[in-house]
């Protein structure tokens, strides 16, 4: 079976700095994986380095076996690779449905801009509730984005990844800063996700981590330290050592 996702070699370096040591990382479709490690391991770098925000020093990296390295960010959402949205790219002033309208748009090439309102696309919107519903969402589609609490918003951001309709998906921290009484409604959109979509989630909490993930990539100074499934890693003394503390949560 051809993965989802594969790195191959994956190095960056800035000047001396090395900051992402020979990663090699693999997501079967369907995957639900997580990439976990202390603040400095090079997360959030590799992240970039996926989603072509920087390029890697030395490596090769693959979508559904199409040759990543080198294209843009945007030939890669094209190519199916999907990322959480950060807030400030949502449109505060639209409702969700009408967010997500304009991300379906997109995915379909047909115009969805303001010159030629959603209102005109009835189908568009009806995927949106569509979509909305399938996520548990649907009170939402209504709603302005500027009325919506943080922690909505964050599960915003997933729905307009997934209307993109891609192959893997890459959540960054999605309950960074959401109240814990929110907390449990993105666990349960998080389990919503569609079975073929293959999850990367980047995530320091480690309830988020154990419930969600099947396989754990523990990143630490920019190389791998190890990956297997959650039990293995859950009981690993090395990590307990480096990145959980003898047990405390990061």
């Amino acid at each position: 079976m051809t993965p989802a996702l594969q790195l191959q070699g994956i190095n960056k370096r800035y000047g001396a700095l090395h900051v992402t040591r020979d990663v090699n990382l693999e997501l079967q479709p369907g995957a639900r994986h997580a990439l976990i490690g202390p603040n400095g391991a090079g997360k959030s770098t590799l992240v970039h380095l996926i989603t072509g925000l920087v390029p890697p020093s030395s490596g090769k990296m693959w979508l559904g076996g199409e040759l990543l390295t080198g294209r843009t960010p945007e030939r890669r959402v094209k190519l199916g690779l999907g990322r959480t949205f950060q807030i400030n790219s949502l449109f505060g002033k639209l409702t969700v449905g009408e967010n997500v309208g304009l991300a379906l748009a997109a995915a379909h090439g047909v115009d969805g801009s303001m010159g030629r309102p959603l209102q005109h696309r009835p189908e568009l919107m009806d995927e949106a509730a569509q979509l909305l519903s399938s996520l548990g969402l649907i009170d939402l589609v209504g709603r302005t984005v500027n009325d919506l609490a943080y922690g909505q918003r964050r599960l915003v951001e997933i729905a307009l990844a997934l209307a993109l309709r891609p192959k893997v998906l890459l959540l960054d921290e999605p309950v960074a800063g959401v109240p814990s009484t929110e907390g449990k409604r993105l666990f349960e959109l998080l389990e919503r996700l569609p079975p073929d979509v293959a999850t990367l989630v980047i995530e320091h909490d480690m309830e988020l981590v154990f419930r969600f993930a099947k396989q754990i990539t523990v990143l630490v100074e920019g190389a791998v330290l190890l990956e297997g499934p959650v039990d293995e890693v859950r009981s690993s003394k090395l990590v307990r050592d480096v990145y959980l503390g003898g047990g405390r949560h990061p």
